[in-house]
């Protein structure tokens, strides 16, 4: 299984979407600075994640989040906002 996950920064309220076969190492490897782009907005909490049978559904639906770009029609389409 694969999921689609999307973290927000508990510092300035910033998201970050991503991908993962296994959701608990990937949210600790953000909290604890293994990651790059995520390192300087620690602390990190999982707010939403969805499962997928293959790479490649997870790897679209990501690209499809990622496109998005705004806030607030990200949180409509997962169902966090009106």
């Amino acid at each position: 299984m694969y999921y689609v996950y999307l973290l927000e920064s508990e510092v300035d309220g910033s998201f970050y979407i991503g991908y993962t076969s296994n959701v608990k190492n990937r949210l600790w490897e953000h909290n604890f600075g293994r990651t790059r782009f995520t390192k300087l907005r620690r602390p990190w909490r999982l707010i939403y994640q969805e499962e997928f049978d293959t790479r490649g559904e997870a790897i679209k639906r990501e690209k499809y989040l990622k496109k998005v770009k705004n806030n607030k029609y990200l949180k409509k389409i997962i169902g966090l906002g009106p």
